[in-house]
């Protein structure tokens, strides 16, 4: 809920003569639009590796294609994702690379690190192999692309739009919500136009405009981990992160870190 506070400046001007003193009432209220809801319905619940710690996620030619983190378990996977079995599995090989969002832009899937400031980039045809690797000089936390770029965020406001062939910066956008900038903004996906993003440790998905940066809508899942697997609920279950769009039936997919389940939802 958005508590709007009204604030009434009392300005006190003095001459330069220190004799005459002019006050002036000046009305700072100022009150946030509200981020209009976007309505949602859950479908279909299925399965989810609880090893999985979702850092991205992406649905192709009818599968789910998974990023996860973790400094010793870091992967990148493909599992059906109506029973979550694991039909494939490419472990990133070392304990000192946290795996983090991804998207597939022509054939190629694009792997983000945190810390390590690489990029790696397999073929879709076999996720076991590198064929390219980028440095990026921010900690990487999602991606997505919009079809002619990649779009990337490090916790910070900014969004990164990126050359998919030599990963030169195109451009850059600061994510705001009223005006004030919107931190942790971390798993992405682009849906029919906008940027949908989880926001760290937060149980909702906010849209942006990608090209004014305004966050023009939100989708709100608090308590969803309570609603719907009270009883698998574990110390190892970490936070609502992970989307997926499929443009051609429409429908959308999310999960968290470590949850045993996926949900399938509709747009009302």
């Amino acid at each position: 809920m958005i508590k709007y506070v009204a604030l009434l400046s009392l300005v006190i001007l003095a001459a330069c003569n220190g004799n005459d003193t002019e006050e002036k009432y000046i009305d700072n209220s100022i009150k946030p639009k509200p981020i209009p809801a976007i309505p949602y319905t859950v479908v279909a619940e299925y399965p989810h590796d609880t090893s999985a710690y979702t850092q991205g996620l992406e649905f192709f030619n009818g599968k789910m294609y998974e990023g996860t983190g973790d400094f010793e378990a870091s992967s990148l996977r493909i599992t059906d994702h109506k029973t979550g079995r694991v039909e494939k599995k490419h472990m990133m090989g070392t304990n000192a690379v946290f795996g983090e969002g991804i998207t597939i832009f022509k054939d190629k899937l694009y792997q983000l690190t945190w810390k390590s400031k690489i990029v790696y980039v397999y073929d879709i045809k076999d996720i076991t192999k590198t064929i390219k690797t980028f440095n990026w000089p921010y900690d990487g936390w999602g991606l997505t692309n919009n079809g002619t770029h990649l779009i990337i965020s490090d916790g910070t406001p900014k969004l990164y739009f990126v050359n998919p062939d030599d990963f030169r910066l195109m451009r850059t956008i600061s994510v705001t919500e009223n005006g004030s900038p919107v931190y942790e903004i971390n798993e992405l996906e682009y849906i029919d136009g906008f940027v949908f993003a989880n926001i760290y440790e937060k149980e909702i998905i906010v849209k942006i405009d990608p090209e004014s940066g305004f966050v023009v809508g939100k989708m709100d899942f608090t308590g969803i981990q309570e609603k719907f697997f009270p009883d698998k609920k574990n110390s190892r279950t970490d936070y609502f992160n992970g989307i997926a769009y499929d443009s051609a039936s429409k429908k959308i997919w999310v999960t968290g870190k470590r949850w045993p389940k996926m949900f399938e939802l509709k747009l009302n």
